[in-house]
């Protein structure tokens, strides 16, 4: 009679579904900090476009960055846009409506819903080597910047 030898465990390599598992429960994690806010994902990411920068930033630039971030229509970051507007999260600085910056109100949410995220990011992160958080970086913009590439060959 011969034994089985048990199945070892074995860590997956890197790939889309992995990648794409990885990517949406974190942004479940956020989108649960994001509710009690009152917020919609593309809204907190068009809003840390703006409470990132020193200055008002061009409209355009906004949603420059947003659409290739989130690789959506960039009428879509425009309707975002007119949303954080309209919730006086961000206002209008140039009379043409090209300039943006945050109001207190957009800077107050934007601190909270960004220290909240980072100490459940604390969390996440704990405990894996550095070493392994710079190869999964490293591996993680390779595939970006090859993915990119192929949306611009489509």
């Amino acid at each position: 009679m011969t034994t089985a030898t048990p199945a070892t465990p074995t860590t997956p390599t890197v790939n889309g579904r992995v990648i794409a598992l990885a990517h949406y429960a974190g942004r479940a994690v956020l989108e649960r900090v994001l509710t009690r806010t009152g917020n919609t994902f593309n809204q907190s990411v068009t809003l840390r476009v703006v409470a990132i920068t020193d200055a008002p930033i061009a409209r355009d630039k906004v949603a420059a960055d947003v659409t290739g971030s989130l690789k959506i229509e960039e009428s879509a970051v425009h309707t975002t846009i007119d949303e954080l507007v309209a919730a006086k999260l961000v206002e209008e600085v140039q009379p043409d409506g090209s300039g943006l910056r945050l109001t207190p109100v957009g800077r107050d949410l934007y601190e909270r819903v960004t220290a909240e995220t980072n100490q459940i990011s604390a969390r996440i992160y704990a405990d894996i080597p550095t070493e392994d958080l710079a190869t999964a970086g490293r591996v993680l913009t390779l595939v970006n910047e090859r993915a990119n590439a192929e949306l611009a060959r489509m």
